[in-house]
């Protein structure tokens, strides 16, 4: 895992691990360093680089010694682009520092101030925490949770169980408490210790529809956006990096593999750049545009010849056979491309969700990617050093249902017609068919016409009632639909969770709603929140199927992409099959018009097949991972009423595979974190315990 950390010390001294200021807590903080850290700025307010990072990953311009900017991961700008972001940031502008292509984070120093940028994502997240009259900060949460030896909020873990995709329960906490998260398109403002959070957004107002360009037109910002990002991808260092560290600073003892070492390394991904064709429309539009930008395909950082194509072939599933050899079939069609070089992946039960959950990483937070990762290394493990994923492009292009309410309100009901007569066949033939499309819009209208306080409150008090019909437990279209015009709603975990723990959450829910302002636009609200929630599941997902000296790169999560996205009109984005519609439309502007028939077709079904197949296969080990579970010991579940849904799911029970998923992970990420040894921090003023050291049981050890 690779992160940054770095810290704003109180005015009147140094901060350090004790209370402790002036010259003496100088001397404590030069003793605390991160371990395997190379620092690319000293004290008072130093900053360091930790992990693998590539040296075109980490640059540093520098105005004066008081002035300087540090950007982290893929970075569009060209080195004098660097410069001219920082002399704007110096006078307090922020949104040069996001508007570039790729995926980074960038840091700030002017004088005693530190500004550090999030994403409109949520994909590069900011995490701070005060430490002794100042504040530390991190692009991972478990690093601060062991400088504070934190331990376990409870809390957080019930509302991420109950209402994953409701900021409002989740609120700026993490799982560890004292730790706290800086929200999507908001950036860190340190001065001499003291912390702001401040949003770098357009000032638009939710509760306003903003000015809309025109289909055609929003659909080419869509294409030259995603070109961009994935040019940054191709496009190499922009300056003469130091070939043995990170721009000529000591390369020190970073874990895993270096420069040096990555050079001589013969086994992982293979050199160049990769994409799945297996992953849907939205990871073979990223590799389509990648082989055909001009100049050397797949090239990166002057590696490989050809973009390699993986197709995952998974034969362990029964019943969708069909679906499997259609989905290989147009993955050839699309590869039989000199610029493509084709890789089918074929797996057996080995690889099916749910198999060999005793091995994998500690992640920063639970995620459900943690049930999947063995199947999905298996995947990226014949892809190239640098892989593209379509993470993200689901919520970014597609309507949200809510958005529906959005048009009610807007008095756009005329084009509200397609999408509930296609919802009304999405299910196939039924007596009830013909009501779909009255009973969709009174959703809508309801939701249109419900105040954001009311409807948070009204979730709150479904959660103390217990009331989960909303919840689709078949996983049909319409019921889904149905289920998502709301202001807010219990996930799908939520049902198997203790009376104390729902309570808890509503009190959260209850809060929010009382002290929030007007919540504006339900189907923009909700369109964010689930943007949000990709998001940090993409970050799971990442480190949990890590590959030594692979990156993955999601441009469908990247600032320019996002801004592109929310252009798209209402109007369009509800219409049946938009995705595939601005995806080909995309391809085509770049130059890519012959795709097979049935491109853009959904993968649910066989996603759905595999995880049936592999809860069915693996019913045994899960069972047994819930007789004496860490979560019935922090009082949210109780464990015979999860054993019981884990064999109901197993023999076919239509119950929310999604929440089991969420369960399990919960559970695997809390005995991980407890059997972990050693922590972040080295030297002879470091912590003396990690995070959670103290375990989670009994739940008064960690309240």
């Amino acid at each position: 895992m690779r992160w940054l950390v770095g810290w704003s010390s109180a005015a009147t001294g140094v901060a350090t691990g004790s209370s402790a200021t002036g010259p003496a807590a100088g001397a404590q903080a030069r003793a605390v360093l991160p371990v395997g850290a190379q620092l690319l700025w000293g004290d008072p307010d130093p900053l360091w680089a930790v992990g693998d990072w590539r040296p075109d990953e980490v640059r540093v311009v520098q105005a004066d010694p008081e002035t300087r900017l540090a950007v982290f991961g893929v970075c569009g700008a060209t080195d004098d682009q660097l410069r001219v972001g920082l002399f704007a940031a110096r006078g307090g502008a922020l949104r040069h520092l996001t508007a570039w292509p790729g995926s980074y984070t960038a840091v700030v120093q002017v004088g005693r101030r530190i500004t550090v940028t999030g994403d409109l994502a949520g994909a590069r997240p900011v995490f701070h925490t005060p430490w002794a009259g100042g504040t530390a900060y991190a692009t991972a949460a478990l690093p601060l949770a062991d400088l504070i030896e934190a331990s376990l909020d409870v809390g957080h873990l019930a509302a991420l169980l109950a209402c994953p995709d409701v900021p409002e329960a989740l609120g700026a906490g993490t799982p560890y408490e004292g730790v706290r998260r800086i929200p999507p398109g908001h950036a860190l403002v340190l001065r001499g210790g003291t912390r702001d959070v401040t949003s770098y957004e357009p000032t638009t107002s939710l509760a306003v529809a903003a000015p809309q360009l025109a289909p055609e037109q929003a659909v080419d910002g869509v294409r030259d956006a995603l070109v961009e990002a994935v040019r940054a991808r191709l496009a190499g260092p922009r300056h003469a990096p130091d070939p043995d560290g990170l721009d000529g600073l000591d390369p020190g003892p970073v874990p895993g593999m270096g420069p040096a070492e990555r050079r001589a390394a013969r086994g992982g991904p293979a050199p160049g750049v990769g994409a799945d064709l297996s992953g849907g429309s939205a990871s073979g539009t990223l590799a389509l545009l990648a082989a055909g930008l001009p100049g050397q395909p797949g090239r990166l950082g002057g590696h490989g010849e050809r973009l390699l194509a993986v197709t995952f072939n998974d034969r362990a599933t029964a019943g969708v056979q069909a679906h499997r050899d259609a989905e290989l079939e147009r993955a050839r069609s699309i590869a039989d491309n000199p610029r493509l070089h084709h890789v089918v992946v074929a797996a057996g039960e080995e690889a099916l969700p749910y198999a060999d959950l005793d091995s994998g990483p500690l992640t920063d937070e639970p995620g459900p990617s943690l049930t999947t990762a063995g199947r999905h290394r298996r995947r990226l493990l014949a892809g190239s050093a640098d892989h593209f994923v379509g993470h993200g492009a689901r919520q970014v292009l597609d309507a949200h249902p809510a958005r529906l309410a959005d048009l009610l309100m807007d008095r756009r009901r005329r084009h509200l017609l397609r999408p509930v007569t296609a919802l009304a066949k999405a299910d196939g033939p039924s007596a009830h068919s013909v009501l779909v499309p009255f009973t969709v819009y009174r959703a809508a209208r309801k939701l249109a016409r419900t105040p954001y306080p009311e409807g948070i409150a009204d979730a709150a008090r479904r959660l103390l009632e217990r009331q989960f019909t909303d919840e689709p437990a078949t996983g049909g279209a319409v019921d889904a639909s149905l289920a998502a015009l709301a202001w807010c709603r219990p996930g799908p975990a939520a049902r198997w969770l203790t009376g104390e723990a729902l309570a808890e959450v509503s009190v959260r829910l209850g809060e929010a709603a009382t002290r929030s302002p007007a919540g504006g636009r339900p189907g923009e609200r909700r369109a964010r929140a689930a943007l949000a929630r990709q998001a940090a599941d993409h970050r799971v997902f990442e480190q949990a199927a890590e590959v030594r000296n692979q990156r993955l790169h999601a441009p469908f999560l990247d600032n320019q992409v996002v801004l592109a996205c929310r252009a798209l009109p209402d109007t369009l984005r509800v219409q049946p099959g938009a995705r595939a519609a601005v995806l080909r439309s995309v391809l085509a502007g770049a130059g890519v018009r012959d795709l097979p028939p049935g491109w853009g077709a959904t993968s649910h079904l066989t996603h759905t097949a595999a995880v049936r197949a592999g809860l069915r296969g693996a019913v045994g080990d899960l069972v047994r991972l819930f007789d004496a579970p860490l979560l019935a010991d922090a009082g949210l579940i109780e464990a015979r009423v999860v054993r019981k849904a884990l064999r109901a799911a197993a023999e076919g029970a239509p119950l929310p595979l999604d929440g089991l998923a969420e369960l399990v992970s919960t559970e695997l990420w809390l005995r991980r974190l407890v059997a972990r040894r050693g922590t972040c921090w080295t030297g002879a003023e470091a912590p003396r315990q990690r995070a959670v050291a103290a375990g989670v049981v009994p739940r008064a050890r960690l309240s």
